[in-house]
């Protein structure tokens, strides 16, 4: 059969059409607790560099014109003007693997640690009860 369309043909085309399982795509909750990763030593620059910026151009409120203007002189500076920016990121980064160390012993230890005595359950059966007493005052 010349251009004929099979049976097999329209279950493909509906299954392709179906909304996948919403469970596939969640994402990993992050832990507000884990420490920021450091800088690197352009974004060091940067933090000196916006502040220079701002005071020679008071009006300019553009975001991209200061990446733009960073990013520039970025790459016109020489290796040694680079080397202090690149020292800091490696101070910021050495404080970084020492908190992260500390982070990963807290979790390694104490996971699953509530500061709360009670259980979920028995914080729950609490809510439940609050919400009784307002029903049965009506």
């Amino acid at each position: 059969m010349k251009g004929g369309k099979s049976k097999a043909d329209g279950k493909s085309t509906d299954a392709a059409l179906k909304p996948r399982a919403a469970g596939r795509s969640k994402k990993a909750v992050k832990d507000p607790n884990k420490p920021k990763r450091p800088p690197s030593a352009f974004f060091v620059f940067m933090e000196e560099f916006r502040k220079v910026f701002k005071e020679k151009n008071p009006n300019n409120k553009s975001v991209a014109a200061v990446g733009k203007a960073a990013g520039e002189k970025w790459k016109a500076m020489s290796e040694a003007d680079k080397a202090t920016y690149k020292a800091k990121a490696d101070k910021r980064k050495a404080e970084y693997e020492k908190t992260m160390d500390a982070y990963n012993k807290k979790q390694a230890g104490g996971h699953g640690d509530d500061d709360s005595d009670k259980s979920k359950s028995e914080v729950n059966d609490n809510e439940d009860d609050s919400g009784e007493e307002e029903d049965d005052d009506e």
